[in-house]
């Protein structure tokens, strides 16, 4: 049954409204989980959030990078809101996603504009950004982000605020993250099936990044691994601005499937070996150490499967440091994320295996923490591990940014045009704008 649209009416104000809050719907293989947060939740003095409800269930419908069931996806989506709406005591209707699913890259666009004896203004600005909009051509593919990267003035680049500087010409390079326009109609889909709005999309690893990483982090230059059971995304940062995105559909559900084949043995024991006992790093006296897991099938008869805890790490550890090379060779390949003195941060549920950070050091040979929700407090334990980031990371960018130079609802209703670039106004920009420009400027 998915979820019943009168849902939540007791949370109605007195006028009759309902309740304006934020909810951040994360869609993965391993788990469905919501976040709400209610107005009051923005603490700007400490730029931290209060989350009213949280929940998750178990997955249905999502395999790997794909969305394989529409009803058992919406059904799953359905139960975690409505847990969560009982947890906040506010009703949803609508969600904002993130997720890995659809093939999530990006691309990079670059727009000069001439400029006359005047200083840079709002005008020359939005004229850039149209035509880097103009240059968007991403057939079958559905835009979800579109964020600066950086301004130049006449070649100088690493410009923050271009404004009021003068110069012959003004350059922006522009960063557009798509996904499969067809997972999109099926994300679209479900929601609908739940009776709940698709408000935005924001890419899992974007989203986990904007929870885990300090701003020194995104400063300095950082990569945000986005570990999941059915997908391991990557967030490249530098210089404040999002840089790069890589995703693949590979996750810790390979893991637990490795375990069943290599072990002979159901995936429900696999996944309970994998997570009482797994391990990607050798340990002491693991030779020694004796396992039991169920058999596979259903024969009554058939005793346990019994193997040295050894013979778990040899089965984990290549898989784990075969998902970690296949980001790193992708960064490498796209020129980002892997020079000198730039920081790894791993989130999602999957990079909570025991030895995955060692491996991560040993692969990119650099020093290597476990992200969580930064400025989320008094969060419960079970939600506020590093699964949890990407759910956190989405109320914060709700309530503090960054802006996207397109509209969540432009690119929720259509493929974005220059049409959709920043307007301005007899001389002043105007309403979404001017947020737009302090925000991002």
């Amino acid at each position: 049954m998915v979820r019943d649209k009168t849902a939540g009416v007791s949370a109605l104000d007195p006028t009759g409204q309902r309740a304006p809050v934020t909810a951040a719907l994360d869609l993965g293989h391993g788990k469905v989980s919501c976040f709400i947060m209610k107005p009051d939740g923005v603490r700007r003095a400490d730029r931290t959030i209060r989350v009213a409800g949280a929940s998750h269930v178990q997955s249905k419908g999502v395999r790997g990078g794909a969305i394989i069931s529409i009803d058992d996806a919406a059904q799953a989506i359905g139960h975690a809101v409505e847990r969560a709406e009982r947890a906040a005591g506010s009703p949803v209707t609508g969600v904002v996603v993130t997720t890995a699913i659809g093939q999530m890259a990006s691309h990079r666009v670059r727009a000069t504009v001439s400029l006359g004896a005047a200083p840079v203004g709002d005008a020359d600005l939005a004229r850039a950004i149209a035509l880097a909009l103009a240059q968007i051509k991403l057939p079958h593919r559905r835009p979800i982000h579109v964020l600066p990267i950086t301004w130049s003035v006449d070649g100088a680049r690493g410009v923050h605020d271009p404004r009021a500087m003068r110069g012959g010409a003004l350059g922006l390079d522009l960063l557009v993250v798509s996904m499969a326009e067809s997972a999109f109609a099926a994300l679209g889909h479900c929601l609908e099936l739940a009776h709940l709005d698709l408000q935005g999309v924001v890419a899992a690893p974007v989203a986990a990044s904007l929870a885990a990483l300090e701003e020194d982090e995104m400063e300095l230059g950082c990569t945000c691994i986005d570990m999941g059971a059915g997908s391991t995304s990557a967030a490249v940062w530098g210089d404040r601005s999002l840089l790069h995105i890589e995703s693949l559909n590979v996750g810790g559900d390979h893991v637990t499937s490795d375990i069943a084949r290599g072990l002979s043995t159901s995936r429900a024991g696999a996944e309970r070996l994998k997570t009482l006992h797994g391990s990607a790093m050798a340990s002491a006296n693991e030779d020694r150490e004796m396992l039991e897991a169920p058999p596979r099938g259903e024969d009554a008869s058939a005793g346990p499967v019994v193997v040295p805890r050894a013979m778990l790490k040899t089965v984990i550890a290549p898989r784990v440091e075969e998902t970690l090379e296949l980001v790193r060779d992708r960064l490498r390949a796209a020129g980002v994320g892997l020079e000198p003195g730039t920081g790894l941060v791993l989130t999602g549920g999957a990079s909570q295996l025991n030895g995955v950070r060692e491996a991560a050091v040993r692969v990119f040979d650099r020093p290597v923490r476990l992200g969580r929700p930064q400025r989320a407090p008094h969060m419960a334990d079970a939600a506020s591990g590093p699964a949890f980031c990407a759910n956190a990371g989405v109320l914060l960018r709700a309530a503090y940014g960054p802006r996207e130079a397109v509209s969540a609802r432009k690119l929720m209703s259509r493929q974005i045009t220059a049409a959709d670039a920043p307007r301005v106004h007899q001389g002043s920009v105007v309403g979404r704008v001017a947020g737009w420009l302090r925000d991002n400027l």
